[in-house]
């Protein structure tokens, strides 16, 4: 005789027991994002033309002023490498095993979207908190990112950190005899 049990149970528990893994994944696209909030606030409350928190000039403290426009952006370049920087080594431990891959590439785009939202609610903050730009100057003058560039560095610097550590875990190991 010949028994024809199908054993559903066991494929059931497989998908149930990687669908948690999987909601935590994404928590490595959401922080950085929510990250990204946080940091655009601060850099309108630290670069010139917003509060200028950092070097309290008065004459950086215009957002018109031409010679503002540099120390601004390496502001908000210097928030950007250090979010990067933090997430990079935070993710070193988990890319090892299933969906090492995923992780990395949420936390890479979980970047990007964390600079774009940086960038946002920095110059929201400058709109709402901030004084109103005069019109006569135009639309270019005013709490405003001049190098988009800087919003690639959180990204590169998570790719970097994880090239890095990763590099530094293959060369710490010995080799078999």
């Amino acid at each position: 005789m010949t028994d024809s049990t199908v054993h559903v149970p066991a494929v059931a528990e497989q998908i149930s027991a990687s669908k948690p893994r999987r909601s935590k994944d994404v928590l490595w696209l959401v922080l950085p994002a929510a990250l990204g909030v946080v940091a655009g606030f601060i850099w309108w409350l630290l670069a010139p033309g917003g509060l200028n928190l950092v070097s309290g000039n008065p004459d950086l403290a215009n957002a018109a002023n031409p010679g503002s426009w540099l120390p601004r952006d390496l502001v908000l370049a210097a928030l950007m490498l250090l979010a990067g920087c933090l997430t990079g080594v935070m993710l070193d431990g988990k890319l090892n095993g299933d969906g090492a891959a995923r992780r990395l590439a949420f936390a890479l785009l979980g970047g990007a979207l964390g600079a774009v939202f940086a960038w946002l609610i920095g110059l929201l903050a400058a709109q709402l908190l901030g004084p109103a730009p005069d019109p006569a100057l135009g639309p270019g003058f005013g709490f405003t990112l001049r190098s988009y560039a800087v919003l690639v560095l959180w990204p590169a610097a998570i790719a970097f950190i994880t090239f890095v550590l990763a590099l530094f875990g293959v060369l710490s190991k010995k080799p078999v005899k």
